[in-house]
């Protein structure tokens, strides 16, 4: 059976950069898995309160984020969501960068070991997760790339391993609007945001356009933290193309230089 396996640190993240193929791929018959690795305890408490502040529960918070993290798997059409149960560690320089029960400071061949032990039961052809920087440097989002990549060394199993990617020219196209519209001085942008990749690195985009609604529905199930979710203070004649394509690098496997699907000559 065609697996699609996306590995991801925390609840939401997984509708920013593969709810589009996680829904695209269910909706074609491929089977697809969700690896959340952490609960998500420090996102916002419900009404927007910050972890440190008087009123943010983390156990509360872990189980809300679940809870919503069902819904968006719903929304999305995932099939199997498997939950590694770690603890969230924060943003850089958070103190719960130093827990012991963080995602980061765990166990690194038990980590490893679980999520080969996934890959061996569901044998995904293809694997998503992180760069080596997470994307944008989240210390969960790195260790969420260093157990993936060690769990597929040590298994063999996915044909294809892609990195996820923000493409620069999308960075700038967003500003560009923004600007256009004025919002980047209302928000304070002078510049588009100081993240991404070169275009010419990228070996696949993924038309998700039919599904960008489907994104933003999953987006919203995680209303707890619609606070900080950048995206979802976008004005909505923005969300079509913001949503509408997915891109990544392929890092394992062959494929043609330039692709438009992760499972090209693989069905």
């Amino acid at each position: 059976m065609l697996t699609l396996m996306a590995v991801h640190a925390h609840p939401d993240d997984e509708v920013i950069s593969t709810g589009g193929v996680l829904a695209k791929a269910a909706a074609s018959g491929i089977r697809t898995v969700l690896v959340t690795c952490t609960n998500g305890e420090q996102g916002d408490a419900p009404g927007g309160v910050k972890p440190g502040e008087p009123g943010h529960d983390p156990a509360e918070v872990s189980a809300l984020r679940l809870q919503e993290l069902t819904k968006s798997a719903e929304l999305l059409g995932i099939h199997h969501v498997e939950l590694l149960g770690y603890a969230d560690s924060g943003m850089d320089g958070w103190d719960a960068n130093h827990a012991a029960d963080s995602f980061t400071n765990a166990d690194f061949d038990a980590a490893v070991g679980r999520l080969a032990a996934l890959m061996e039961q569901y044998r995904p052809q293809v694997v998503v997760t992180y760069d080596e920087n997470g994307g944008y440097g989240h210390p969960d989002h790195i260790q969420a790339h260093r157990v993936a990549v060690a769990a597929t060394d040590r298994t063999g199993i996915p044909d294809r391993l892609y990195y996820t990617a923000v493409p620069q020219s999308g960075l700038q196209l967003m500003f560009d609007y923004l600007k256009a519209s004025g919002l980047a001085e209302e928000w304070g942008m002078e510049e588009p945001m100081d993240f991404g990749v070169s275009d010419e690195v990228i070996t696949t985009t993924v038309d998700v356009a039919p599904y960008a609604e489907t994104k933003v529905s999953a987006l919203r199930a995680h209303a707890s933290q619609t606070e900080s979710i950048f995206l979802l203070q976008l004005p909505e004649d923005a969300k079509p193309f913001i949503f509408g394509a997915e891109s990544f690098i392929r890092v394992r496997g062959e494929g043609p230089e330039k692709e438009d699907d992760l499972f090209a000559g693989l069905r």
